[in-house]
């Protein structure tokens, strides 16, 4: 009898960094979803219809006052005596009509009631601090004014504890009088609206309701008529029911320099719920716990206020940011597109003098007889140079076994790009230098188109094109699209800017002098490509773009190849723009670079990416708690300023634009992906991590994706 040994499955643990980008996000949409809460428009305030079911309503309630003390057996009811007015104010604080309304009763020394919504209270505890401070009552109005009939025993627990919390927070006080929203008069009790009084009674809270409404949260009410609608008739005694807050208020105030005077004037007198229920206060001093966990209370609803306030600004900014970016890159973009229309030779004499071609092989070997095949059919005099880093796929015994003439091979143990490029620098006898990567293929005229601007003394690199062979699957076509842009627009404009950040290692073209002056390629970063054009900039020189000059390469085809690769880039990008960060206080070129490029890396292609989960945690938020019409506009007016840059890059570039249906997809997919590339790059930045060669699995045969529009090369 044999005993199977149990399979121990690996168990994946989050890696931490993504465990903090978790908890980072869930922390932001907790605080939006506060902020939503708090900020959620409530229907304004008025009499609820009310039903003919009062079975379960006490007479005492139906035919008593409208102060009522219930345990949900026993009821009693306090009715206001005649020639005396209670001032009642109803869904505030709010910043703009509650003081009003507060100048007001201390221009005529009468007391108020005000009813308060928790989320107003939280938002606003000064005002709630001056309400109390100002000798008025403070009630309850429930935290986020629903309607209480309608809701669960929990949800009813929490809108009042929630309340009571805010108010101890903001004055220190706790309250035992409660209005339920969209109530009226005793006679419209129901026994919809009598479960909550008794379920509050029991609670030990004072329901108060009015005797006559105001109606000032009616759209069309006038001051005439709000005034009319509070005169009592005989003397009667009432509680008048006004607003400071849920709506446009600005009638009430004025109305009440109306209304006071002139019940004065009939000889009322203005009283509190207290004095008429021989209470000493309806506001007892809140205990330190309660008082504690309303200062907790209040200061979360104002974190949550003030970042969702702070981030929709600085969404505004970053708007505005993005949108003069384009519109100025556009208009550089077409400003160098017609570089070749007004001078055909713009760059002087044709450069003619032979120059090297570098290319930096490791494991290449299904592409390197693609690629060398492409460089010998060159119509532009050249040298090759293809060194080998230590492949162990047999790449230099393939490319020695092509025989081309032109060619040498040297061979070095792995030690990485940037070493195998010096070496070929070092070994390269001209005066220009082209560098390519070992998966690249160009066209005939590429080099001759890449090295004409070499006829001006003060270049120093130029960046060709770089464009994606592999065009089939949504992965490759996005990256085709991001290329596409990238060079069209993007480096045209940091041409005519003279801030190039990057000549693509792919494709470029560089004085020797000018490497030797910066002593070649640096292992400082894992963007050598980066890194080096940024310091021939800073040494003086001059770093352009020829979009004539055409190489082709295999782009990745998987998420995880190309994760892989943009991890690299990034991580580099940061790495090259932390070394050459003095460049923003420099003079002359390097300072231009800085104060230009620099900036521009640290805004558009770092922070502005960084904030992108944060976008659209917002995003989802503004459908839910904001306007969601407005929200979609805004995101649909981003998306269509991305769309016609995009257009308008296809057609300088002369592509067709057959892929651009995919743009939008973009933006729920690739996007995404990319900036979760950024945020572990910065994060492993700031762990100070390393990383090696990330070769990509090649497909090989780029002549055959690119068929005709490629060289094969003769041996």
């Amino acid at each position: 009898m044999s005993v199977e040994t149990p399979v121990r499955r690996r168990v994946r643990v989050p890696r931490p960094r993504w465990i903090l980008l978790v908890v980072v996000l869930g922390l932001f949409a907790c605080i939006l979803t506060v902020n939503g809460v708090v900020q959620g428009e409530f229907a304004q305030d008025g009499a609820a219809a009310s039903t003919n079911d009062t079975d379960e309503v006490p007479d005492a309630a139906l035919n008593g006052g409208p102060i009522i003390e219930t345990d949900g057996t026993t009821t009693t009811t306090v009715t206001v005596p005649d020639n005396e007015i209670v001032l009642t104010f109803d869904d505030g604080p709010a910043p703009k009509y509650t003081p009003e309304i507060l100048d007001v009763l201390a221009e005529y020394d009468v007391p108020g009631t005000f009813f308060m919504i928790g989320s107003q209270i939280s938002q606003y505890p000064s005002l709630v601090k001056r309400v109390q401070e100002e000798g008025h009552e403070i009630g309850i109005h429930t935290f986020t004014h629903p309607d209480m009939a309608s809701k669960s025993d929990w949800r009813r627990q929490v809108e009042m504890q929630e309340t009571q919390f805010a108010l101890a927070g903001a004055a220190g006080v706790t309250s035992v009088i409660f209005r339920p929203p969209y109530s009226s008069t005793v006679a419209a009790l129901d026994n919809n609206t009598w479960s909550v009084m008794a379920e509050m009674g029991g609670d030990g809270y004072l329901t108060v309701v009015n005797n006559l409404d105001s109606r000032d949260w009616e759209e069309d009410v006038t001051q005439s008529d709000i005034t009319e609608a509070v005169m009592p008739d005989d003397n009667a005694g009432a509680i008048l029911l006004f607003h400071d807050g849920g709506g446009d208020r600005s009638k009430t105030a004025t109305a009440l320099k109306t209304v006071i005077p002139t019940l004065k004037n009939a000889g009322y007198t203005f009283t509190t719920v207290a004095s008429l229920t021989g209470m000493s206060t309806v506001n007892p001093t809140a205990d330190t716990r309660d008082w504690l966990l309303g200062l907790g209370v209040v200061g979360a609803v104002q974190l949550a206020k003030g970042t969702s306030v702070g981030f929709t600004y600085l969404l505004w900014v970053l708007g505005v940011l993005t949108v003069v970016r384009m519109l100025l890159f556009l208009v550089l973009g077409r400003r160098h597109a017609t570089r070749y229309r007004k001078n055909p030779h713009p760059w002087g004499d044709p450069y003619t003098e032979p120059v090297t071609v570098i290319v930096p092989a490791y494991n290449e070997k299904e592409i390197i007889a693609d690629t060398l095949g492409s460089l010998v059919a060159s119509t532009h005099p050249i040298e090759i140079i293809l060194v080998d880093d230590g492949s162990s796929d047999g790449t230099a015994e393939i490319a020695e076994g092509l025989g081309y003439p032109n060619v040498t091979i040297l061979r070095q143990e792995n030690a990485g790009k940037s070493t195998a490029l010096n070496n070929g620098i070092a070994h390269a006898g001209t005066e220009v230098v082209v560098m390519m990567d070992g998966d690249t293929v160009f066209e005939p005229d590429t080099v001759e188109k890449l090295v004409q601007p070499f006829s001006t003394a003060e270049i120093g690199g130029v960046a060709g094109n770089a464009k994606v062979a592999n065009r089939k699957g949504m992965i490759p076509i996005w990256q085709h699209i991001e290329y596409v842009v990238g060079f069209s627009i993007d480096r045209r404009a940091y041409d005519v800017m003279r801030c190039m950040a990057t000549v693509p290692g792919a494709i470029g073209a560089f004085r020797k002098e000018a490497l030797q002056q910066v002593n070649g390629l640096s292992e400082d970063t894992l963007a050598e490509d980066t890194d080096l054009t940024i310091a021939i900039i800073r040494a003086g020189w001059r770093v352009v773009y020829e979009e004539r000059s055409r190489a082709w390469t295999e782009a990745p085809s998987t998420m995880g190849q190309l994760w892989r690769q943009r991890y690299r880039w990034s991580y580099g990008t940061m790495q090259a723009m932390w070394k050459h960060r003095r460049a923003l206080f420099e003079k002359g070129p390097g300072g231009r670079f800085g104060r230009r490029g620099l900036l521009n890396l640290a805004l558009f292609q770092t922070l502005l990416p960084l904030l992108s989960p944060l976008i659209d945690v917002f995003l989802i938020y503004g459908l839910f708690f904001l306007n969601p019409m407005k929200t979609a506009i805004a995101w649909l007016g981003m998306l269509a300023v991305q769309l016609f840059s995009t257009i308008y890059a296809f057609r300088l570039d002369k592509e067709s634009m057959k892929p651009l249906w995919r743009v939008p997809l973009q933006q729920f997919v690739y996007r995404q992906l990319m900036y979760l590339v950024l945020i572990q790059s910065v994060l492993a930045a700031l762990g100070g991590i390393r990383l090696g060669w990330q070769k990509l699995r090649r497909t090989g045969g780029l002549n055959a994706l690119m068929g005709a529009r490629l060289p094969t090369g003769d041996a």
